[in-house]
Order: structure tokens, then sequence, then C-alpha cells
């Protein structure tokens, strides 16, 4: 059942932003997304789906939206999401016929990217899902970069293969600070519908191992079930076509624990944009609550240099000059070697920060007065760099 498109005014952002990612592909990932979002929006919540997998977008016909129905637009210039079994949806699918194929280079990519996430009418939400393309690529990090995520899901199977392959997605995720916020096996386990035994054709327990491994939550199983399959293919999701199956039951039980789990890392609010000169956008300090988290609890700049506190109450300053020497963009350092390629001699001493953003929930941009402004500063390098002497860097 296909509902006419929601229409709203002002954009609100989601309460949550949550990426569903994979190491690889084939591992029911987008299936899963459908289904945890139709389950949650039928437990009251509004939901929403930005189908992140720009080359492979799947998510329209899981939910029986038509690919060929370009989304409208609002008077506000806002593209109004397409709507299905209560969740609110926008995707490339709905932009291209169902045999195009979407031949976009990187720069592309991530403008559309952009465009799904803040300039669709997506009104009052309190979960956004990301669907993800398998891998730990530029749309990864895009979205990463661009929005504060609140966390991050892993989906795999039992195999071994796919778990060592989401072992490398969720250190790409803990390496640009999203938190996980757990592990989901799916295709866990095929019960014989005649005679009842359980045959793990994937092999059982991986999810949970890498897991405990690793010290993230391990959210649940999903079991192989044919209906998932004639489900999606129907455009009729399992947990409205099949509820009281043994997979729709898990994917509540997930969706569950996804909608209640924590919503704050802690630290400064994201995202900010700070104009140092007026003080317009200067993230509000939060206090400090303890822990060795590199999260910054508040920023202030003045004469001396950048000051940041830390969650662990930890307070120094880093001078401007020495921030600007430390750029790690890639005309000031060899991108290979690390090797500085930025002259210390050619960076005045009067150099300052002129604007501060934050990028993501792990790192800050800075422009400075010499007209420079594409260095990206994680938070786990400004830390290292306070006290340090400018060669040091």
């Amino acid at each position: 059942m296909t509902t006419q498109p929601h229409s709203t005014s002002a954009p609100a952002g989601p309460r949550r932003m949550i990426a569903v990612s994979s190491g690889k592909g084939g591992v029911g990932k987008s299936t899963v997304t459908v289904n945890l979002a139709v389950a949650m929006a039928r437990a009251g919540l509004r939901v929403g789906i930005v189908d992140a997998d720009i080359y492979g977008p799947s998510i329209p016909g899981m939910l029986g939206i038509p690919g060929n129905a370009p989304p409208a637009m609002g008077p506000d210039r806002r593209v109004i999401p397409s709507e299905a079994h209560g969740v609110r949806v926008i995707s490339m699918a709905m932009l291209t016929d169902d045999d195009q194929p979407s031949i976009l280079r990187g720069p592309m990519v991530t403008k559309y990217l952009r465009m799904f996430v803040s300039q669709v009418a997506w009104g009052e939400l309190d979960v956004l899902l990301l669907d993800l393309p398998p891998g730990t690529g530029d749309i990864q990090l895009t979205l990463a970069q661009s929005f504060p995520l609140t966390g991050a899901v892993v989906v795999s199977t039992p195999q071994d293969v796919s778990l060592k392959i989401a072992r490398r997605g969720l250190r790409m995720m803990e390496q640009v600070q999203v938190p996980i916020l757990g592990v989901i096996e799916n295709m866990s386990g095929f019960t014989c519908p005649s005679c009842g035994e359980v045959s793990h054709i994937f092999h059982q327990g991986g999810g949970a191992a890498i897991a405990t491994e690793l010290g993230v939550p391990f959210l649940g199983k999903v079991p192989l079930d044919p209906a998932i399959v004639d489900s999606g293919d129907e455009g009729i999701p399992l947990i409205v076509g099949h509820p009281d199956s043994a997979a729709a039951q898990a994917y509540c039980r997930i969706a569950a624990a996804l909608a209640g789990g924590p919503a704050e890392t802690g630290g400064v609010a994201l995202p900010f944009d700070w104009t140092v000169a007026t003080g317009i956008g200067k993230p509000a300090p939060v206090p400090a609550t303890g822990g060795a988290q590199d999260i910054p609890c508040a920023m202030d700049i003045d004469a001396a240099g950048l000051e940041i506190l830390w969650v662990d109450g930890e307070s120094r300053i880093i001078p401007a000059r020495d921030l600007r020497i430390a750029c790690p963009c890639a005309a000031c350092r060899d991108e290979v070697t690390g090797a500085r390629l930025l002259d210390p001699e050619m960076v005045s001493l009067a150099v300052a920060p002129t604007r501060i953003w934050s990028v993501g929930n792990y790192a800050i941009g800075m422009a400075f007065s010499d007209g420079h402004a594409s260095g990206i500063y994680t938070f786990k390098t400004l830390r290292q760099m306070q006290g340090a002497e400018t060669e040091d860097v």
C-alpha cells in the first residue's frame, strides 16, 4: 500500500540519524533497513529512510513505491519525500528509470547525498535511517563528515568472510567517531517448515562473537525465511505481510532496541559553524563528564590561540600559527608520506582562524586569515597537538 507523498513546510532535523552499513554486499542490509523502519513506524515513531546506495538503489521497490515517479517539489524548493507503510523515503531510484544506470563521479555523488539529507522536506522525524552501500568508501566518509550521526548499525551474515569484512566497517566508523550501536546477524539459520530442524547454512554465532570481541552491542539475529525474498519483490515488507513470523519478531526486537538506545555522544552540540569575529555559531559549552574520549566540551579563541576543554576535564591552548602549520590537507602535506609541503617560514606570525565548523562527529574544519580553508583536524589530532611545539607537529 503506497500513500500520497507527505507534504510539510519547514525542515526539522531528525532526533536520531542512524547509518545501516555492511562490509560487503549480499548480506541483506537494505532488507534489514526497510523492515526496521516499518517496525519503528508501527511502534508509533516518525521514520524516514535515505537510500544512500546511489549506484544500486533498492529501497523504493521493497516498499512498493513506483520507481518512475519523481518526487514533487514543495513551495520552499525542498523535495517532498514519498511515503509507504508509514515511512518517508528518498532514493536515486525515484530520479532515474529502472534500467538507467547512475553514472556519477565522486563530487556528484556527494552532492546527491547531501541533498537527500538536508534538502528534503522530512518534517518532524524521530529516526532517519541511512541505508549505505557496502564498503568503506566515499559515500560512508561523506555522510560521516557531513552530518552528526547518532550511530551506525553493522549488518553481517555469520559467514567468516563476511564477519572479517564487517570488522573493517566497524573500525572505519570508530575512526570517524561514529558510535557503533550494534551488530545484526542476518540469515542466521533456516528452520525447515516440515520438520522444524534448524540448519545453519552460513555457520552460527559469528555476529555475537564479533560484537563481544570489539566491545559493541549485539542487537540480535534474523533467521532465513523465504517469505523475506517474496515480500521484498512484492513491495510488502515482511513486518507487514508476515508479522507473526520469527524473522518479523526479530526485526521488531532490534527496532525497539535502536529506538530506545542512547541518542547523545556527549560534548558540544553538533553541527556548528562558528564565525570567529562575530561569535555567531560558536558552540555552547557543556559540563565535562569525565572519561577519556577525545570529544570537546567547549572551545574558545583569544590571542594565545584555540583553547579546547575535553570531556575528561583537560584544557590546553593550541597557538593559531601551530594550527595553520599543522594543516593536514593535500596542499600542506604529502598524502602518501605525510611529509610537510608547507614551509613554516611562509606562515605569518599573525595568522589566525576566522571560521571553525564541525565535520561529522569526529573533527573540525578551519579557515584562516591567510585564505586557507581546506584542512580537517580530527579531535584526536587536536588532542595530541595540545602543548606541542610547532616543529613537532
